[in-house]
């Protein structure tokens, strides 16, 4: 990334967001690299309410972030059947354990989908931002679901479907592949709780689950 910020290359990106207030960091890391797309698809979110005021939420943050490069909300469809089907089972697992990672896997793998559909050239999460979410165990579900049929990155040319290259770092030109972040690190999360205040977003106490709710309140 370092290597595309110093020079004139902008891989595209699928950003999966939970919410505005994780996102207010990752959109400041990375919107200088990447064109960027936010994809908001939570099914995890069982109340239609509480749904609509986190991308109402996300939505103004693109709007009224100073950014050096335009960044897209694409809000994905409001599901919670498919939530509850996953979850069958697991209703009683605790936060951070199975339930919670059959979740990460159902919004990344529709994420990745997705991504592929568009041909964009990246996929990630702003899910490693918050620190009660293993980072580790996120990037080896988007690893696991990345696009199997790419090829390494080492043709130049910049041709769709092979590796763009400006002398700044090579990348597949719509590989859908998955860039893995641990946007906590370097007090990631500290400065999204900042930018949170900065622009009065509603922080949320739980992930949207009914399951989390009710663990949050015991």
């Amino acid at each position: 990334m370092n290597l595309w910020r110093d020079g004139d290359v902008h891989p595209s990106l699928l950003l999966h967001s939970c919410c505005a207030p994780c996102s207010s960091y990752c959109l400041t890391y990375l919107a200088d690299v990447f064109d960027i797309t936010l994809y908001f698809y939570n099914p995890n979110i069982t109340e239609k309410s509480e749904y609509d005021h986190r991308l109402s939420e996300l939505v103004r943050l693109a709007r009224e972030m100073p950014l050096p490069r335009k960044v897209v909300v694409e809000p994905g469809p409001w599901d919670p059947d498919r939530f509850f089907e996953m979850a069958k089972g697991l209703e009683d697992a605790p936060e951070r354990g199975a339930r919670c990672v059959k979740c990460y896997t159902m919004r990344l793998d529709e994420t990745a989908r997705v991504a592929a559909d568009m041909k964009a050239d990246f996929f990630a999460t702003t899910l490693t931002l918050s620190p009660l979410k293993d980072a580790r165990v996120i990037n080896s579900i988007g690893i696991s679901l990345a696009k199997p049929d790419r090829t390494d990155a080492t043709d130049p040319s910049g041709i769709p479907g092979k590796a763009a290259s400006a002398g700044y770092g090579s990348f597949e030109k719509g590989a859908a592949a998955y860039l893995e972040t641990d946007f906590k690190k370097n007090g990631g999360y500290q400065k999204s709780i900042e930018l949170s205040r900065e622009y009065g977003l509603y922080r949320q106490n739980y992930c949207g689950c009914v399951y989390s709710r009710r663990d949050d309140s015991q």
